[in-house]
């Protein structure tokens, strides 16, 4: 097993303000801790159920919303561009433009030849996000693909042009390998190039080891924001799925059969344990779990309805103290 945190460390989590705005790396913008996942809209939310979510999570004084381009292109029938579409139809009928920050992505295939991270795909992908969202700047502009195709200088240089051009603020990346990260932000010193402010990568209560090890020392090293991903990895660390029949019942299905191991039933023991004693739900207390570690700026949750975004609200409220921490990094500790 790894080290697990110091009493010391523990603590010193237990003592951060769950709600204290946090910095989107050096970029002067700030967000809350939490983030609402826009892969929803299009998909399982649609029209004005997708208004009331959004309604909701602003109106309980949160603003970072996060999509992409491509989302959800995976459902039968769509063509990619949905949920932009839908935040964008929703932002237009509110006016509430300065109370969100937009992030949304390019990089991935929205049609024949058309993805990657060269200058010509961003500066046409940009285009075709500012119209579906129907406003004239990207608070947040993240890679969302690796494209070894594309030389760094190029994509970087690019992505310049957009922030000159006042079309984005801040740009982030996903999906890169550790590596890859080094050599962009490298790349961004010598050549004076705008960098990466955010990282946003899979990490939760489960996935832990990857992040930790091989992003974590980068992140803090360069102040870089972490807008992670898979926040309730795929929905099992809700409590939802601890039988064969519950995952077959459930969409994810496959994304859900990998924690149904030893140690992902001990990570839910532990969540029912605290959340009894905080009167809370498994969700919420992963959640808090997140939001109460050192290298995270805003994980990502979606939300089908509005009483999900109450149930986030209400996580990103909670403060664990230092026995709750210690049971959940104890049980959800790794090893080689």
């Amino acid at each position: 097993m790894i080290e697990n945190p110091t009493p010391a460390t523990r603590a010193g989590l237990s003592r951060r303000h769950p709600l204290q705005p946090r910095a989107l790396g050096r970029s002067g913008l700030m967000t809350l801790p939490l983030a609402l996942g826009g892969n929803v809209f299009g998909w399982t939310v649609k029209g004005e159920d997708g208004f009331a979510v959004l309604d909701h999570f602003v109106g309980a004084g949160f603003s970072l919303i996060d999509t992409a381009d491509v989302y959800p292109k995976w459902v039968p029938g769509n063509v990619g561009g949905e949920s932009e579409t839908l935040i964008g139809q929703w932002l237009k009928s509110r006016g509430r433009r300065d109370r969100v920050l937009l992030a949304t992505k390019v990089g991935g295939e929205m049609a024949p030849g058309r993805k990657g991270l060269s200058a010509a795909n961003i500066r046409q992908a940009v285009e075709d996000s500012l119209r579906r969202l129907q406003t004239d700047y990207i608070d947040l502009y993240q890679a969302h693909y690796d494209d070894p195709t594309a030389p760094l200088e190029e994509t970087l240089g690019a992505f310049g042009e957009l922030i000159a051009a006042g079309k984005v603020r801040a740009i982030g990346l996903s999906n890169h390998e550790p590596e890859r990260f080094k050599a962009a932000l490298e790349t961004s010193r010598r050549l004076g190039l705008p960098r990466y402010e955010t990282l946003q990568p899979l990490y939760n209560l489960y996935d832990r080891e990857v992040f930790e090890q091989q992003f974590a020392p980068l992140c803090r090293a360069e102040e870089i924001g972490v807008i992670n991903y898979y926040s309730l990895a795929s929905g099992f660390l809700t409590g939802k799925y601890r039988t064969e029949q519950d995952v077959k019942a459930s969409a994810r299905a496959r994304s859900n059969r990998k924690y149904m191991t030893e140690r992902g039933f001990r990570i839910l023991d532990a969540l029912d344990t605290v959340a009894r004693r905080l009167g809370a739900t498994p969700a919420q207390i992963a959640i808090a779990w997140l939001i109460a570690q050192p290298d995270v700026t805003a994980p990502i949750a979606s939300a089908t309805s509005v009483q999900q975004v109450e149930q986030l609200v209400q996580a990103a409220r909670l403060s664990l103290d230092e026995e709750a921490l210690a049971i959940l990094q104890d049980a959800s500790a790794y090893g080689p």
